[in-house]
């Protein structure tokens, strides 16, 4: 069977703890250096993919989208299974399917959702260690959960973008903003907390500054309405202090149904 160029649209999953983020850096250990070294083992020449959000180093993924565009004779399902014999145990391509010419992981998105996983109480879990920021005093959820209601909306969220990389615009829309207090694992000692966000894209840093923020609050640091204070002041500073990488997920990116016209 003859091998044609077609667009595929690559789910991926990955603990992020031992890579320096996303993007391809010079001798050091990437996702994406990885999945295109794995393309390239399977497709017999290199090809360049591109990933819905550059996620930081130690930061994880369970739903990053990638798309790219390469030479494959099989069914659409079966790249996947192809592209995990070749990958570390700590990266998986959950899904592969054909999709339109042109898509594009970033340009395409609709919609992204992060979450940050937190953990409190005086014993540190070995088993979530690497999955949620510990924390040992308790947190006032309900306080919590009230500034994450005032982020919802389409604002300009300046002040929890970090300084290095400047968009050509701060606005952005929140869709949802939650704090939920998670079951507790019978392996893990305290109480699990995740806070969510979905938007319709994100700022360098966003999530974790926007998690900072709301722990200030649930601390007593700071009373709910300083949330609206720090938003309109459009300045990183006024902010609280940035989250740990190793807390944050990406969950889950959409994309406009047009996308999926061809069947795999």
């Amino acid at each position: 069977m003859e091998s044609v160029m077609k667009t595929y649209q690559l789910t991926v999953s990955y603990e992020g703890t031992h890579y320096f983020g996303w993007q391809i850096q010079p001798n050091r250990p990437t996702i994406q250096g990885h999945l295109q070294e794995a393309i390239k083992k399977v497709v017999n020449q290199p090809i360049n993919v591109v990933g819905s959000g550059r996620t930081d180093s130690g930061v994880h993924a369970v739903g990053q989208v990638v798309s790219c565009r390469l030479p494959w004779r099989s069914a659409a399902t079966q790249l996947a299974k192809a592209l995990n014999t070749k990958l570390p145990s700590d990266i998986t391509v959950r899904d592969s399917l054909e999709v339109v010419s042109g898509f594009h992981a970033i340009r395409d998105s609709l919609r992204k959702r992060y979450r940050y996983q937190i953990q409190i109480g005086e014993v540190p879990s070995p088993f979530e260690r690497r999955f949620r920021w510990l924390l040992r005093n308790s947190l006032d959820l309900s306080a919590m959960q009230e500034a994450a209601r005032t982020l919802e909306g389409r604002q300009d969220f300046a002040s929890f973008q970090a300084s290095g990389a400047d968009r050509g615009s701060t606005v952005r829309s929140i869709f949802e903003c939650t704090v939920k207090c998670q079951s507790e694992n019978d392996l893990a000692e305290g109480m699990m907390i995740a806070i969510e966000v979905e938007a319709d894209g994100f700022l360098y840093n966003m999530v974790r500054n926007i998690v900072g923020s709301l722990v200030q609050i649930g601390s007593g640091k700071e009373q709910v309405q300083w949330i609206k204070t720090v938003l309109a002041a459009r300045d990183r500073t006024k902010a609280g202090p940035t989250a740990p990488p190793h807390g944050l997920f990406l969950m889950s990116v959409d994309y406009p149904k047009e996308i999926y016209l061809i069947d795999g």
